[in-house]
């Protein structure tokens, strides 16, 4: 890995265990997660599936986050709970996971590259995650299924709804950086707080005057995005700025100062979780590449498909279903 990957590598580790720890002022930027009623109903299925093929399986989760799939897993096998193992990049999401889960062991490391014997699990699953680690790491992940197990992942699809959401929150965030909206407004603020002091007004009417582009550039991404675009942050952060600048002697000026500075860093790392997302997405050329590496190594592929929720003909991602054992038809 070059150093350039390993720092890029270290920044998303950081943005992600910032996102899992929920360290944000008031949540902005805090979205970035998958959701999707389809989602759960997916693994839900699956595991009712799985309970029935296999006998006290052993799951590995790849990329486990909020430990979603483990709290579905567990539902499902109620009776019979499987042995389940978690890993993540995230040293916060396997603290938040084991916090919840004393039964499931957790692992911290890169899904490319994961420190367990091969063919050691009955299930192994990822949920938009696995990707994040490159092509690389999901032939890592098929070389930790036992004969006979199950590979059962979705992924970011470059055609999919989910990529088209976060190349739009990517470019809210981008323009809104690029108008420099928190710095100004921090400007505006310490100036404001100087007058209510009692200090010179003219330095406050002068930062609110270089204010206003700002505040015009965020219109326009409201405008264009929708109030929901990232996460719904752009908007309430606007309002927040707002309300605080419309009674601004009733705040106290190290909590406005500290809230706008966590903003920023917030802000940062949200960019570069969406970014991950937009670059982890993979064409068909990419996901056809996977199936057949998976074929040629004795997977069976059951399903290889685009990832449809029930009446929307536009896909949420990839769908991989493959057992370890006889080859079978890449057609989905």
């Amino acid at each position: 890995m070059t150093a350039e990957a390993t720092s890029e590598n270290a920044h998303l580790s950081q943005s992600w265990d910032s996102y899992w720890r929920g360290t944000g002022g008031i949540g902005a930027w805090s979205a970035g997660g998958v959701t999707h009623p389809a989602i759960k109903e997916f693994w839900e299925d699956c595991f009712r599936r799985l309970l029935v093929a296999l006998e006290e399986p052993s799951m590995l989760d790849i990329a486990s986050g909020n430990g979603a799939l483990i709290e579905c897993a567990l539902g499902i096998f109620r009776e019979t709970p499987p042995a389940i193992t978690c890993v993540d990049l995230s040293e916060a999401a396997i603290s938040n996971i084991c916090k919840r889960f004393p039964d499931v062991r957790g692992l911290v490391c890169d899904a490319s590259s994961i420190p367990l014997e091969s063919k050691s699990f009955d299930i192994v699953t990822s949920q938009f995650g696995v990707e994040y680690a490159g092509p690389g790491a999901i032939s890592e992940a098929a070389r930790l299924v036992a004969p006979g197990g199950y590979l059962v992942l979705l992924m970011h699809s470059v055609a999919g709804s989910i990529y088209m959401e976060s190349a739009a929150n990517l470019d809210a965030i981008a323009r809104l950086r690029d108008s420099r909206f928190i710095p100004l407004t921090l400007a505006m603020f310490r100036a404001g707080f100087a007058a209510v002091r009692g200090g010179d007004r003219a330095p406050y009417d002068d930062a609110a005057k270089l204010l206003q582009p700002a505040v015009e550039a965020a219109d326009r991404i409201i405008a264009e995005h929708g109030e929901d675009v990232a996460g719904g942050s752009v908007a309430q952060f606007y309002s927040d700025v707002a309300r605080i600048h419309g009674k601004l002697p009733n705040y106290d000026p190290d909590e406005v100062i500290g809230w706008l500075a966590r903003l920023d860093t917030e802000m940062t790392d949200y960019a570069s979780r969406m970014e991950a997302m937009k670059n982890a997405a993979m064409d068909e050329a990419d996901f056809r590449r996977v199936c057949s590496e998976l074929h040629d190594t004795g997977f069976s592929l059951e399903v290889a498909a685009p990832f449809l929720a029930s009446g929307d003909d536009r896909s949420l991602g990839w769908v991989l279903v493959a057992v370890a054992g006889d080859h079978g038809s890449l057609d989905p």
